[in-house]
């Protein structure tokens, strides 16, 4: 009888909802009490409608009512538990949900199991796993974690614990399948198997970890290569703009000084036309007066009057010439002038098709040097072992340079230099030759100041005219260093060059190979251009200069310039 009263006065004090006694009892405004968790889980599943209701008399409430602890409700609890020797159903995470492992010896609502057994073939809660520790008729069954597939280890045929495995048919089978349809079998026991699967799948471990390092090291590899190309790029795309943003300023700079040249010129011819004209006007007017008064004269009827009053000229004037020669003249110079600046924009263009060519093929290019690697690449230690003197010919140097310093340096110069003319010598342009031969490997470089053209020509190049300046024609090759980029020349075909611009420029000749290579030389060695060609005669070192106050000097190579 009391236990009834017990299990009556417990009801009083159980959720609706988890149907337990109360946990952190709350009670809400309609005067029915729940635990605070399965309430306000109820009610998040109402939030969404903005109306909260009662679970049990359904009177609803808006807004929400904020839960408080029942303090008195829960004081009763814990005396009734006392009272009574009550004990708390269990927390509700304690119970077995859909995807849990139910402990199968549970009555009721079943518990979570914490453990499976391979030789009972059962899961146990807490409560009913404790014999497995305490006695030892379970010492060796083996338990491990949860599983909801315990049926599958037992035999369909003789519906007994498969604790074999048939390596003929590899699949696992019991003791009575290991003497009847496997007899004779290749079978171990599963514990045996499960050894040497162990084994394997260790191994095979050990190779996947491998190779995640192995890949892991890839990626982050690959993550700084796209970052030094990003940064690489970045960089290129700076110095293309300035290199653009300067080859405009220039023709910017150049376009008003052509203006400026002409008008000059223009002033200079009217001004001449102009005095020409107000002379033969002037002698118009005296010779129509003088024809007025020989025509008085030529009217004198009194013959003495007309002796005495008319005297012989002095000169004989002969038929008027009319001077077409400044015209014409002046018109072949604007017509120069037109041309110039047609074969400056011929230039330019060649330069952006050229540089656009070369930058479309330069991606084959490293492509296919990222696999082997570039023929004839060398360090600078491995071509100072070809370096020689070489020294200028004072004799080739056009009028308006200076070579000094043992004929080593060049300079260009404001005023003529007093020099004999000679058949050798460049008329047309700041041009100078080296006076030694080259027709083997050799290498040197040139400290520049200012604008300067480094390069190589064959003896019988022209040394007057337009056709003389180096790289304009196929007797040379020629690499010009502006202030923010190279431009190289050959048969008047440019090609822009992109590299670290610096003061020193290195050059490496395999006459035999027919290579061809210039270098910018800094703090590092970076190869600028590289010509790929066959030389039919032997080539000297040549130098142009632009500017006056450019100089450029013949160095003796160092390795730690």
């Amino acid at each position: 009888m009391a236990q009834q009263e017990n299990q009556l006065e417990q009801l009083k004090f159980c959720c609706s909802i988890c149907l337990d006694l109360l946990k952190d009892p709350v009670t809400i405004p309609c005067g029915h009490s729940y635990c605070m968790n399965c309430i306000k889980g109820f009610w998040d599943g109402e939030d969404q409608k903005g109306i909260h209701s009662c679970p049990q008399c359904r009177k609803t409430f808006t807004p929400r009512p904020v839960l408080e602890k029942n303090t008195m409700l829960a004081d009763l609890l814990e005396e009734l538990k006392k009272k009574a020797g009550l004990q708390a159903a269990p927390a509700d995470h304690c119970y077995a949900g859909p995807e849990d492992v139910a402990c199968d010896f549970c009555s009721g609502r079943k518990l979570k199991a914490i453990k499976s057994c391979l030789f009972c073939l059962a899961s146990f809660c807490e409560k009913h796993l404790q014999p497995h520790y305490d006695s030892p008729t379970f010492k060796k069954h083996k338990l491990v974690e949860p599983s909801k597939n315990l049926q599958e280890n037992i035999c369909s045929r003789h519906d007994e614990v498969m604790k074999m495995f048939c390596r003929t048919d590899q699949k696992s089978i019991c003791y009575l399948c290991s003497v009847e349809e496997h007899k004779g079998h290749d079978t171990v026991s599963a514990a045996a198997e499960r050894t040497e699967r162990q084994r394997e799948l260790e191994g095979r471990r050990q190779q996947i970890q491998q190779r995640v390092q192995d890949q892991e090291r890839k990626v982050k590899r690959d993550q700084e290569e796209v970052e030094n190309i990003n940064t690489s790029a970045d960089k290129t795309v700076e110095v293309c703009e300035k290199i653009f943003t300067e080859l405009i300023r220039l023709i910017q700079k150049r376009s008003p000084d052509v203006k400026k040249l002409i008008r000059s010129k223009q002033e200079t011819e009217v001004s001449r036309a102009k005095k020409r004209q107000e002379k033969l006007e002037r002698e118009i007017t005296e010779l129509k007066k003088e024809d007025d008064e020989l025509k008085q004269l030529s009217h004198t009827e009194d013959d003495v009057q007309f002796l005495q009053n008319y005297s012989p000229p002095k000169y004989k004037l002969g038929f008027p010439q009319i001077d077409l020669k400044l015209p014409v003249f002046y018109n072949r110079y604007l017509e120069d002038v037109k041309a110039a600046a047609s074969e400056a924009a011929s230039t330019v263009e060649d330069i952006l098709q050229n540089g656009w060519r070369d930058i479309s093929l330069a991606e084959a290019e490293v492509d296919s040097s990222s696999s082997s690697p570039q023929k004839g690449s060398k360090t600078r230690a491995e071509l100072l072992k070809f370096s020689q003197e070489i020294s200028l010919d004072p004799n080739s140097a056009n009028e308006y340079l200076s070579v000094d310093l043992g004929n080593k340096r060049a300079v260009k110069k404001k005023d003529a230099q007093s020099i004999s003319k000679g058949l050798e010598r460049f008329e047309s342009f700041g041009q100078v030759l080296s006076r030694k031969t080259l027709t083997e490997r050799c290498y040197w470089e040139v400290e520049r100041s200012g604008r300067c053209t480094v390069a190589v020509a064959y003896k019988d190049i022209s040394r007057r005219g337009r056709l003389s300046a180096f790289g304009r024609n196929e007797n040379s090759w020629a690499l010009e260093c502006c202030q923010i980029m190279y431009l190289f020349r050959h048969n008047n075909t440019l090609t822009l060059i992109s590299g670290p611009v610096s003061s020193r420029v290195g050059v490496y000749l395999d006459h035999r190979a027919g290579v061809l290579s210039f270098y910018s030389i800094s703090e590092t060695m970076t190869l600028l251009h590289r010509v790929q060609t066959t030389f039919t005669q032997p080539l000297h070192a040549g130098l142009q200069l632009y500017e006056t106050g450019d100089t450029a000097e013949l160095r003796e190579p160092e390795l730690d310039a």
